[in-house]
């Protein structure tokens, strides 16, 4: 069942759990694009096939805030926010150690090996690598050891903070894949808690905030903290 927060005529704002792909993959696992047009198809009773727009993605191992469109014409004004950059993402995050830097902006070129599904920090000059940036803040630490970030997501590249972070030797808590140790029945410490954009026929600004799961870890450790940004 699709966790739907806001619905109109217009657009379907859900919280995608974590694990579960945005649109099908090679896994065959169900996704949410899926779910959300079997809720749509369910709901409306609609025959045949239903229009969703999938007009941005969140990594499998990311939970959070999406957005789809039910037409195209709206499918087609929130790609162009997003490519205008009026389309902004948050992201809570908790890495490993403390940032250096309390507040700071990471600028890298990244490329992706789809062979292995893992993104390097390269040079500028390499052969199909891409600029990524990205504006963190720490709002919290635990002792000493973890740190709670706000991450502001300039652009959208594939495992982005998850590369920038461990690239500046803080790692995202349980991100095997880019340096950090190996934690049993935890997740990927990174959730999408806070989306931007203005509503594509009515022009107004639709802002939608949604807290990771508080009783896992390491969530649970920043509850106050977590609790306050995401009001």
């Amino acid at each position: 069942m699709v966790d739907v927060i806001y619905e109109d005529n217009h657009l379907l704002v859900c919280i995608k759990p974590q694990n579960i792909p945005t649109q099908k993959d090679i896994t065959n696992d169900l996704d949410m694009l899926t779910m959300a047009k079997n809720y749509l198809k369910y709901k409306y009773q609609k025959p045949g096939n239903v229009f969703v727009g999938l007009v941005h993605r969140l990594d499998r191992p990311t939970g959070g805030v999406i957005v789809f469109a039910k037409t195209s014409k709206c499918a087609k004004r929130l790609s162009e926010q997003i490519k205008n950059k009026e389309f902004k993402k948050n992201y809570l995050c908790v890495v490993n150690g403390v940032p250096k830097n309390t507040a700071m902006t990471l600028e890298n070129y990244l490329k992706k090996d789809d062979v292995h599904n893992k993104v390097s920090i390269v040079s500028k000059y390499t052969k199909d690598s891409k600029k990524a940036e990205l504006q963190y803040e720490v709002l919290d630490t635990y002792k000493n050891n973890l740190a709670l970030l706000n991450v502001n997501l300039l652009t959208g590249r594939s495992h982005q903070i998850r590369v920038q972070m461990s690239g500046i030797k803080n790692p995202l808590f349980g991100d095997i894949k880019y340096g950090a140790k190996n934690i049993s029945n935890a997740n990927l410490a990174l959730w999408a808690y806070k989306l931007s954009f203005l509503h594509p026929i009515t022009n107004n600004k639709m802002t939608f905030t949604v807290c990771p799961p508080l009783d896992n870890l390491p969530w649970k450790y920043f509850e106050k903290s977590i609790k306050n940004i995401c009001k």
